[in-house]
């Protein structure tokens, strides 16, 4: 018996052993029952997109949850969600994504998750140093982008002589700008270019203030723009079935739209705790945009921007992971 007890203590070891590095070291994640496989968080090509994405995986990190980050595409991200190559989405757009959204939610395998606080606004407009300077009177009424001399103070060299409009990348929308010019016959006046990306948009302000001219870009609330000044033009309000792809005559203007959770269906079983979290998370207009304008006005990375909101807003997102 006694040649035999050393290795008993040995097995009793070897197994305790195994135990923590299944798994067992990790009090959190094991106390509400989430897998240690990552949790999949997407990010897009806007600031508060990517900052969030940041946010939220360093409050799942804090619940002793994995996370992994991919790079996806705005649209085809919800079909990665619904197949399971994605766990989330956290900015669900209702006017640039509510299509694509729905149609992944109606084939199954994709949940709605709740909205955030903060409602969607995404259109074009301008900063108030425009009406400030009077170079288009009427704004912000559509009506007033009619007047030959209004659209002259928004021409740029590669305009060809009209008014320009910087909608977003062509990926976010299609044609619904250029379609919407058209079909409020302001076409003779206005043409509409594609800008690559969100930073784009930004360098346009700045640049058209630099240079003293006229700038109407796609823009959106929340943002950090809406503490900078920025208003939205007022065109025709938006109706159910308006917009050309739904059979409307797109002579409308975007919704007041909501800002979704989604999440793949099998998000609840594999990470009960984090989902929970997820399903409370809600973010206003002033989170959102202070996000946002830690890269955009304060140029931190997206990262560092996470880890600072993270630290200075931990009443806000700590009673999420209660």
């Amino acid at each position: 018996m006694k040649n035999k007890l050393p290795l008993l203590i040995g097995a009793i070891v070897v197994i305790a052993a195994l135990v923590f590095f299944m798994g067992g070291g990790d009090k959190t994640a094991k106390k509400s029952g989430d897998s240690s496989a990552p949790i999949v968080i997407p990010t897009h090509n806007w600031s508060s997109q990517i900052v969030m994405a940041y946010v939220i995986g360093g409050i799942f990190e804090s619940m002793g949850n994995n996370v992994s980050y991919v790079n996806a595409d705005s649209q085809a991200v919800y079909e990665s969600i619904r197949i399971g190559d994605v766990t989330i989405s956290h900015e669900v757009w209702e006017s640039a994504f509510g299509k694509s959204f729905t149609t992944a939610l109606d084939k199954g395998g994709l949940l709605d998750w709740g909205d955030h606080e903060a409602r969607t606004l995404e259109d074009m407009g301008y900063p108030n140093w425009v009406a400030d300077k009077g170079l288009c009177p009427g704004l912000p009424d559509w009506t007033a982008l009619k007047n030959p001399d209004c659209a002259k103070n928004f021409v740029t060299p590669d305009s060809g002589g009209k008014g320009r409009m910087l909608e977003g990348p062509q990926t976010w929308h299609g044609d619904l700008i250029p379609q919407r010019v058209d079909a409020l016959g302001l076409g003779d006046l206005w043409m509409v270019k594609f800008a690559g990306s969100a930073d784009a948009l930004w360098a346009e302000l700045a640049a058209a203030e630099k240079e003293g001219r006229g700038t109407i870009i796609f823009n959106w609330t929340p943002n950090f723009t809406d503490g900078a000044g920025f208003t939205f033009i007022d065109f025709p309000p938006y109706t159910a079935g308006c917009r050309p792809e739904d059979g409307g005559d797109g002579k409308c203007g975007s919704p007041d739209g909501y800002l979704k959770k989604a999440v793949h269906e099998d998000f609840p079983t594999t990470h009960p705790g984090a989902a929970a979290a997820f399903k409370k998370m809600s973010f206003t207009t002033s989170h959102i945009g202070a996000m946002a304008a830690l890269v955009d006005i304060d140029k931190m990375t997206h990262e560092d921007a996470a880890k600072k909101w993270l630290a200075d807003n931990e009443s806000v997102w700590k009673p999420f992971t209660k």
